[in-house]
């Protein structure tokens, strides 16, 4: 699970990446287009969305250090493989969760 999650995680990182360019863009064209991008990220749509993100860049990023540590020796086993794709899968809901309810 741990490893299918920083698959598609990075899938949907790499597909969001147009529109976070976007976004930024259209931010930087004023106060009102600020303030616009504002209210659609505070909107409920808008909160699911950044808690995606929030979720697809924490689970990347621990899942990657999970991989590397691997890739060094680090927790190989069977059972500190599970314990450490179980702790990314945590952590990264954590966030997402945190981010949705920010």
């Amino acid at each position: 699970m741990a490893s299918i999650g920083h698959r598609i995680s990075g899938v949907v990182l790499v597909s969001l990446l147009p529109f976070a360019v976007l976004a930024l863009q259209r931010s930087l064209d004023g106060d009102d287009a600020f303030s616009s991008l504002v209210q659609k990220l505070q909107s409920p749509s808008g909160r699911v969305v950044l808690a995606v993100v929030a979720w697809a860049a924490a689970h990347h990023l621990f899942a990657g250090i999970r991989h590397l540590l691997m890739d060094v020796g680090a927790g190989s086993s069977l059972a500190a493989g599970r314990a450490s794709a179980y702790a990314a899968l945590v952590a990264a809901a954590l966030v997402g969760a945190a981010a949705l309810l920010a």
